[in-house]
């Protein structure tokens, strides 16, 4: 562990980015708080700009809430393929700087720049250039973390948000992590983030003083984890062969659904989404779910796996109508339905033409 040398990792955030595209696209946006998504009753917030943020604007907030805490909020709908192309041109950049690139959504991405293709010395230097050719390119702003680990990278993207970078230099994780809420800690989400509250884990530090033997009864297989992370500890290699585990998508209706015949057409158009990614990534899934929300919010899953993968998108539509109706007779109103496949394969689009 010792003679290991020293990660150089720098984590790319876009800042707002579905939002700032829009707002580079449209000039008649800039300056003024924006939320990409629809202001239907059903709608939800997929990105707000950092305007919308002030009023306490957040992705995933239902569209009337965000219009509540924002009157003058601006809904623009969503364009993913230009965010796609955006995020091409983006990796492109990423490219001339490292083979060792790992996506982690269409804004950002962790990049090991330890050789130093370019001979900027520092990855610091290296992390500045990146962010000037992506706003000269694109005309978008990018924030950077760089440190010696993919941990610590992720959290330095944060605090000089927006159009900025921090470094976490070699010696200082554990410093630099005690002060900061769990919540913010990679891997601690909403439930775990209450249960440690409960146990009196409020900081980084409150984790550290903790033993393994601790964390491991309370928390099992994700004790390591955080007795690692509390030390600014993360040995995770930079994985540009990361793939993708599942694809879904999902609808929420404009009113719930009483009729089977109605629910069964959002189904089936949900099916179309996912075949639509399938194909274009030419992976496919041996397991099919179908996701219900009922009006009252609870949820119900139901999911079948097949010992060959799904490479048709007669048979995926099948499969989710059949998994719909083992829910009925319908309980209650839908709200929601989705569709997603897992346990994903890749195959080749002529092998998936044959056996479909």
């Amino acid at each position: 562990m010792q003679d290991r040398p020293i990660r150089k990792i720098v984590h790319v955030d876009m800042d707002a980015f579905f939002a700032s595209v829009e707002q580079r696209d449209d000039a008649s946006l800039r300056g003024r708080p924006v939320a990409v998504g629809h202001a239907a009753s059903r709608g939800v917030v997929a990105a707000a700009s950092y305007e919308a943020r002030r009023f306490g604007v957040r992705s995933a907030m239902p569209s009337t809430t965000a219009l509540r805490k924002c009157p003058d909020l601006i809904f623009a709908p969503p364009r993913f393929e230009v965010y796609r192309a955006v995020s091409a041109q983006i990796h492109a950049i990423f490219a001339d700087y490292t083979d060792l690139i790992e996506p982690l959504s269409l804004d950002e991405a962790y990049l090991d720049v330890t050789a130093d293709r370019r001979g900027l010395g520092t990855a610091s230097a290296t992390a500045e250039e990146i962010r000037a050719r992506i706003l000269k390119e694109t005309g978008l702003t990018a924030s950077a973390g760089i440190s010696y680990n993919k941990f610590l990278a992720k959290l330095a993207s944060d605090p000089r948000k927006p159009n900025g970078q921090f470094v976490v230099a070699p010696g200082r994780g554990e410093a630099f992590v005690e002060d900061l809420p769990v919540q913010r800690f990679h891997g601690v989400g909403p439930v775990t983030g209450a249960k440690m509250e409960r146990l009196g884990l409020k900081t980084g530090a409150d984790l550290r003083r903790q033993s393994l033997a601790f964390l491991q009864h309370h928390f099992g297989k994700s004790g390591p984890w955080y007795y690692a992370i509390a030390r600014g500890q993360d040995d995770r290699p930079v994985n540009p062969d990361r793939t993708r585990k599942s694809s879904g998508s999902e609808t929420t209706f404009a009113s719930d659904l009483t009729d089977p015949a109605a629910v069964e057409a959002g189904v089936a158009e949900m099916a179309d989404d996912v075949w639509t990614w399938c194909e274009k990534a030419g992976s496919f899934g041996r397991t099919v779910t179908v996701k219900v929300k009922w009006a009252d919010f609870q949820q119900s899953t139901r999911s079948r796996s097949f010992r060959e993968p799904v490479t048709s998108l007669a048979q995926l539509q099948d499969a989710a109508r059949l998994l719909m109706r083992a829910l009925y007779p319908l309980p209650k109103g839908v709200r929601l339905v989705g569709v997603s496949v897992s346990n994903l394969e890749k195959v080749a689009q002529s092998e998936a033409l044959v056996l479909s």
